[in-house]
């Protein structure tokens, strides 16, 4: 038995679906446990790139079986678009569930998330992506929510769906919105439901089978853990919680099955939306990383926010994530950026401190403390081993990992999957 979570330890979009996608080939299932289709993960191999946004990143192994766990909230819609856009990508040969407890965006979640944010005021704005997924929360933990098992049972569905659009269509008007017509939604959405339904199964009964059976489980997050409902700058935050911790809530596996967690994280860091990030800056270095990442969003084609690398957000994620090895990606991007630096602490009110404060205007009250290292000039995307690269981008990981006191397990300097060193095989140790 070996279950593996791979997590994001920023504001996501670090490069968590390559490093699933290349552990994936080791591992017996693979889950995404958390989030919708407001996530995305690119992954790129033999020439070809698809953009995933619900679908597990292990839908390209065909041994490996892929889960989308109970904690998701599912867009039938999108996930039929997905399954089509991977068969005209010639991807057809693959396993997937869905789980029967997964809880279902319906297109007055669309709207309620879009009225939202529109609402409110310029400087309280999230930055949703509008695809309805913090309604749907809502609902889950209203007791209102539709779930898998209803959008599949006729008389269910149109029951809850009934009560369901009373509320929401109460909300819409008094906003000025239109009522949103129930049949039209019923007719439409119980038929996705059934072409779904061939996938649908009780995966927490699968995950805990394969996991007694002594199979390697791999369980890849959405977003980053500063964006955990919980343990994120809330509320610039997503609805759900992208942690490890979350993970046993959100597939209906024990604890103790967990044996390592592998946090992701760029080289730099980057954000989108709205919310305090302290090492944030723009000027023509940040347009050349933005640029060089190709740092513009999978899910909405927004141009990334670029700061520096924030140890401080590292060690936090640790705390609250159990990470037990570092996953640094895009390396490659920071070549010819000379000199570096790495947030190790911030200022507040005059005093030093080495966490996240909870209050957001602590927060944005924070002025970061840097220490300075040397960058490099040569092309590091054809390195084989760690000691083919350049003493200063050898002491810039070294550093890293000295700072959060985590060991880095792999790195990655290109957007292929061959352009990736192991440092630790966290799935056969």
């Amino acid at each position: 038995m070996k279950g593996v979570v791979v997590i994001g330890t920023q504001w996501g979009d670090e490069g968590k679906g390559k490093v699933t996608d290349f552990l994936a080939e080791q591992a017996d299932v693979v889950v995404r446990f958390q989030g919708g289709n407001n996530a995305g993960h690119t992954i790129v191999f033999d020439d070809r790139k698809f953009a995933l946004h619900l679908i597990p990143s292990g839908i390209f192994r065909t041994e490996a079986i892929n889960v989308l766990a109970n904690g998701m909230v599912i867009d039938p819609k999108a996930m039929l678009d997905e399954l089509e856009m991977l068969k005209q990508g010639g991807v057809t040969d693959f396993q997937l569930y869905l789980s029967d407890r997964a809880h279902v965006v319906l297109p007055q979640h669309i709207e309620l998330d879009g009225l939202m944010e529109d609402i409110k005021p310029q400087h309280k704005k999230v930055g949703t992506t509008r695809k309805g997924i913090g309604p749907a929360y809502t609902d889950k933990f209203a007791r209102i929510g539709i779930r898998i098992c209803d959008l599949i049972d006729e008389a269910a569905f149109k029951d809850k769906l009934t009560d369901n659009l009373k509320y929401h269509n109460t909300i819409l008007t008094a906003y000025g919105k239109p009522a949103i017509d129930i049949e039209a939604v019923f007719d439409e959405y119980y038929q996705y439901g059934q072409l779904l339904k061939p996938y649908v199964t009780d995966t927490s009964r699968l995950l805990n089978g394969v996991l007694e059976d002594g199979k390697k489980v791999l369980f890849e997050g959405a977003q980053g853990a500063l964006l955990c409902i919980d343990h994120g700058t809330y509320p610039f935050v997503t609805s759900s919680s992208p942690t490890a911790s979350s993970v046993p809530l959100n597939t209906g596996v024990s604890p103790q099955y967990i044996t390592d967690v592998v946090g992701v994280t760029k080289a730099y860091s980057t954000r989108v939306g709205s919310g305090c990030f302290l090492t944030e800056f723009n000027n023509d270095t940040a347009s050349k990383i933005r640029d060089a990442g190709n740092e513009y969003g999978t899910t909405t084609g927004r141009p990334r926010r670029i700061g520096w690398l924030d140890t401080v957000v590292l060690r936090h994620t640790k705390r609250v994530s159990g990470v037990t090895g570092l996953s640094v990606m895009l390396l490659d991007v920071l070549t010819g950026i000379d000199p570096l630096k790495i947030c190790v602490a911030y200022h507040l009110d005059g005093k030093r401190i080495d966490y996240i404060p909870a209050s957001i205007t602590d927060l944005e009250r924070c002025k970061p403390e840097y220490v300075t290292l040397p960058g490099w000039h040569q092309d590091i995307t054809k390195t084989t081993k760690f000691s083919d690269l350049p003493d200063a981008a050898k002491q810039y990981l070294n550093t890293i990992s000295e700072l959060v006191g985590i060991p880095i397990s792999m790195f990655s300097f290109g957007p292929d999957r061959t352009q990736t060193i192991v440092l630790d095989d966290v799935m056969n140790t």
